[in-house]
C-alpha cells in the first residue's frame, strides 16, 4: 500500500466551490471601493467616484481543496445612504468594516458599524476591521495597537491595509476565507448559516452561502 500523494487508481480531488455575501461598511471616503477594486481588479485609482448606493463585484479566492467566491457589495458611506445598510448586510456572512487611520472620527464610526452589525446582523457574521491608507503613516491618528487591541475585545480580523500599494488587501480577504465555513449545501446546519435575503441568479441558483463541488 502506498503511503502519501495520490497514484493512478485515486479518484481525482474534486474542488469544492464556496459562495458567500460579503458587505464593505465604513464612513465615505475612507477607501472601501478602492479595497474591493485592488483586490478584484489589481488596480488603484487616485481619483476613486463616489459610491451611489452600493456596487457590486464578485472574486475568488482559493484554499487547499476549496474555492471561496466572495459577493462583494461595496457600500455608499454617505449618512443619507446608512438606512439601506441593512438590506445590505442582511444575510452576510462576513464584513469589512474600514476606517482611515488619519481619521480618529473614522475609527468612533467604524465601532458604531460594528455594534450594529452586532446587534442585527447575522449572529455566525465574521467581522473584519481594515485601518485603511497605512502608506500615509506619517499623518497617522490612530495607532495600530489601538485598533488591535479594539478588534481583540470585539472578536473581530484586524489588519491595517493600503489600497494604494495593496499592502495587506489580499490579505484582508485570505483571512476572511479561512474563517468562513467549507459545508455541504445539503447540511441542514449550513442551510441555516446563511438564511436572510434570499438573491439568485438569473437562473435561479443561489449566488451566496452555498457550496458545491
Amino acid at each position: 500500500m502506498a503511503s502519501g500523494g495520490s497514484t493512478e487508481d485515486d479518484p481525482p480531488q474534486q474542488t469544492k466551490i464556496c459562495q458567500f455575501k460579503l458587505v464593505l461598511l465604513g464612513d465615505m471616503a475612507v477607501g472601501k471601493s478602492s479595497l474591493v477594486l485592488r483586490f478584484v481588479k489589481g488596480h488603484f485609482d487616485e481619483f476613486q467616484e463616489t459610491t451611489i448606493g452600493a456596487a457590486f463585484l464578485a472574486q475568488s479566492v482559493c484554499l487547499d481543496d476549496t474555492t471561496i467566491k466572495f459577493e462583494i457589495w461595496d457600500t455608499a458611506g454617505q449618512e443619507r445612504y446608512h438606512s439601506l445598510a441593512p438590506m445590505y448586510y442582511r444575510g452576510a456572512q462576513a464584513a469589512i468594516v474600514v476606517f482611515d487611520i488619519t481619521k480618529p472620527e473614522t475609527f468612533e464610526r467604524a465601532k458604531a458599524w460594528v455594534k450594529e452589525l452586532q446587534r442585527q446582523a447575522n449572529p455566525s457574521i465574521v467581522i473584519a476591521l481594515a485601518g485603511n491608507k497605512a502608506d500615509l503613516a506619517d499623518r497617522r491618528m490612530v495607532e495600530y495597537e489601538e485598533g488591535q487591541a479594539y478588534s481583540e475585545d470585539a472578536g473581530l480580523l484586524f489588519l491595517e491595509t493600503s489600497a494604494k500599494t495593496a499592502m495587506n488587501v489580499n490579505e484582508l480577504f485570505l483571512a476572511i476565507a479561512k474563517k468562513m465555513p467549507k459545508m455541504d449545501t445539503q447540511n441542514p446546519t449550513h442551510a441555516a448559516w446563511h438564511r436572510g435575503v434570499n438573491l439568485q441568479e438569473p437562473n435561479g441558483q443561489p449566488f451566496w452561502g452555498c457550496c458545491a463541488s
